[in-house]
């Protein structure tokens, strides 16, 4: 559930590109796996055990119930306090929909490679197709294929993402698109549900961030993790916390989303019609830090392909992310920015994992500094 979150490093760096762009396809080097693939023993994929989730019912919150509202407040704070992450059910969003845009997944990944190459990502944007990252990075590289696209919740682009796949793939996904489409407005809508509700768990009203991530400029994301006949040396995406404000993950039942609780890895088991939530690194910066940005990772499997949904909700480019004023009493914990500056970051500067933010705010000071010093 990542924006370019592959591996982690331990410092903010220039992306250094491979001299030879390196092809991804399951299917041919699965026997000979190549070792930009292998991971590090120490990084290699153990879990422990399985992380209780704490599953909110929003159906009580959703309709106005005053305690239903404040047990969700309070089982939203104590998660995101801890690790950022929880799951919410009766979430509003038709199953069917879900179910369509599952059965998308599987017509785009079922393309062949050139096919597929169409929608090609193009270097330094956050949308398009990419496999495994292969022209961005050169080791410890991720075990899988995406396909992204920008959603925007503004007026006037209420066919961005349909319009987006007919230009990238033709007239034949346009049914796509369309489903794809009317599943971003309603991510876009229990996105907003949700913000008003960490809004209440941080005591700053309901309307706060909701208003803040109205006309949200969001991405969305089709992830694809096919077998693996070395599981245990590779991973499917790396450790790594979401650079974005809010992480809304639709998994199938295959399984491997892990979150690292008290230094140990958790599985987190898939659960039929809910959506896993977690805080990303431009909401932690909202909460002044209060609410963890979460670190997870994604692991693969040796004989079925894993499929998950996720929609990244980002505020709209001119918003400045800076916690409101009731949260900032004891100080501030990061400079103001805006998600394009975060975003352009980990596109060229910084490969996205647990320390972005941190990195990314001593990288903008630095901006500033030098900039205001005169030559």
């Amino acid at each position: 559930m990542a924006i370019d979150c592959i591996s982690p490093s331990s410092e903010a760096k220039d992306l250094h590109l491979p001299t030879k762009t390196l092809v991804f396809d399951a299917s041919v080097i699965n026997d000979n796996i190549p070792d930009q693939f292998i991971w590090p023993h120490d990084e290699r994929p153990r879990s422990d055990s399985h992380l209780l989730v704490p599953l909110i019912d929003l159906q009580g919150f959703l309709s106005g119930d005053p305690v239903a509202s404040l047990e969700a407040s309070r089982v939203v704070r104590d998660a995101c306090r801890k690790h950022g992450f929880f799951l919410v059910s009766n979430h509003g969003v038709d199953c069917r929909l879900i179910s369509d845009a599952h059965h998308c997944m599987d017509r785009f990944f079922g393309l062949t490679l050139s096919e597929k190459q169409r929608a090609q990502r193009k270097l330094w944007e956050s949308h398009g197709y990419t496999s495994s990252f292969t022209g961005r990075f050169h080791s410890k590289l991720p075990w899988k294929e995406t396909l992204s696209f920008r959603y925007s919740a503004e007026e006037g682009s209420s066919k961005v993402v349909e319009d987006y796949l007919v230009d990238a793939m033709g007239d034949q996904f346009k049914q796509s698109g369309g489903i794809y489409q009317e599943y971003c407005d309603a991510m876009s809508t229990l996105s907003l549900s949700i913000m008003e509700l960490l809004g209440i768990s941080l005591g700053v009203g309901r309307n706060c961030f909701r208003d803040f991530f109205e006309g949200n400029d969001s991405i969305m994301r089709l992830n694809y993790y096919p077998p693996c006949q070395k599981p245990d040396m590779t991973l499917g995406t790396g450790p790594h916390c979401d650079p974005t404000s809010l992480t809304i993950l639709h998994q199938d039942q295959v399984g491997g989303l892990e979150v690292l609780v008290d230094d140990k890895w958790h599985l987190v088991l898939p659960h039929v019609n809910t959506f896993v939530v977690n805080i990303g690194d431009t909401f932690m910066a909202l909460s002044n830090g209060i609410y963890k940005s979460c670190l997870h990772r994604a692991v693969v499997n040796s004989t079925r392909t894993r499929k998950s949904l996720a929609f990244f909700l980002c505020p709209s480019k001119e918003k400045l992310v800076r916690p409101p004023k009731e949260l900032m009493e004891t100080g501030r914990e990061y400079p103001d920015f805006t998600w394009p500056m975060l975003l352009e970051f980990t596109q060229k500067h910084y490969r996205a994992d647990m320390n972005t933010l941190q990195a990314f705010s001593s990288w903008l000071q630095q901006s500033l500094l030098n900039t205001s010093t005169p030559s």
